[in-house]
């Protein structure tokens, strides 16, 4: 027994998820036509259907998890290069960002990460993991060579948990001796941030996990509910960080994308391009509404906004 206001409500929600529906297919952009490509992230590749369904222009950030998990041993190179050959052949001539395996915090892999950590998320996470199991970084990498080599896509690879310029060159020099063409890190330590603008030297491109770098910024873990009211990136802290990190990237010109659940927000979207991030990865249900909201704004309205966001204006401590 709805309301007329409840009807007219749940009316306007049905046109405007018709209209957004309605704007698959065309690239991301705001109003003025400033572009801002909207990809998926996707953990297998089956998902690549969803993907490419709501109109996905790549994949912003692929998860290589799934071929660890639940083994008792690393998947060979070949296991590797056929899953990764799968996904590449879904997407020729578009981008597809590869995350190398993320392995510990809340992702503990038996034969990779230690059991007596007491702070995981703080201990071997990511690159250090890799860095630690040297030939498992070795395998991946020739594996998303070999597979790069096989098909058409655009392939960037990307390191998780870099904290600096000196991991970021690291991970880029074997990157580059596998023939990979183009090397990056992500973004979710906040040292990163700090140093971007060494970052930008070295890595050619940067891709922001909004959900680590919450929490790490804030000193929050993710997993624990009781400080949950922490993780959002519309704390002014977080967006500042991201802010130093596409400025670097701008002025480098290295392509600065965002691919934490951040990206998934509508509103949030529009204040991420006027920050400058060049491009933004989220599940692939969330396209139509970023896209359409995107359209509504142009790239001085998306600045405006981003400049109030950085004031903490849209920002209200849940505590």
């Amino acid at each position: 027994d709805p309301t007329p206001e409840q009807r007219r409500q749940a009316d306007e929600a049905r046109a405007h998820a018709a209209h957004a529906r309605s704007l698959r297919g065309r690239p991301g952009a705001l109003k003025d036509g400033t572009p801002l490509p909207l990809l998926a992230n996707v953990g297998k590749p089956e998902d690549a259907d969803s993907a490419l369904e709501y109109g996905a222009e790549g994949v912003g950030l692929f998860r290589t998890e799934f071929l660890f998990i639940g083994n008792e041993q690393p998947p060979s190179v070949e296991e590797q290069t056929e899953a990764y050959t799968r996904l590449l052949s879904r997407f020729p001539g578009r981008k597809v960002v590869i995350r190398m395996l993320d392995a510990g915090a809340d992702k503990p892999l038996p034969f990779l990460t230690p059991e007596d950590e007491p702070n995981p998320a703080l201990g071997l996470r990511g690159l250090r993991t890799l860095r630690v199991h040297h030939q498992v970084l070795e395998d991946q990498l020739e594996a998303l060579a070999r597979a790069d080599a096989a098909t058409e896509a655009d392939l960037w690879v990307m390191a998780p948990m870099v904290a600096d310029e000196h991991e970021a060159a690291y991970f880029v020099r074997l990157g580059k001796e596998k023939g990979l063409k183009k090397v990056g890190a992500m973004a979710e330590v906040p040292s990163i941030a700090l140093v971007a603008d060494k970052v930008a030297e070295v890595a050619d491109f940067v891709s922001i996990g909004t959900n680590d770098l919450t929490q790490y910024t804030l000193a929050a873990d993710r997993t624990l509910g009781s400080v949950a009211n922490y993780q959002t990136a519309w704390h002014p802290a977080v967006l500042r960080a991201i802010k130093l990190i596409a400025d670097a990237g701008n002025a480098h010109g290295m392509p600065v994308g965002v691919c934490g659940e951040a990206a998934a927000d509508p509103d949030l979207a529009v204040v991420l391009a006027g920050l400058g991030v060049n491009s933004l990865s989220m599940t692939p249900v969330a396209l139509d509404d970023v896209r359409a909201e995107l359209l509504s704004h142009t790239i001085e309205e998306a600045r405006e906004k981003a400049k109030a966001a950085l004031d903490g204006e849209f920002y209200h401590p849940a505590w």
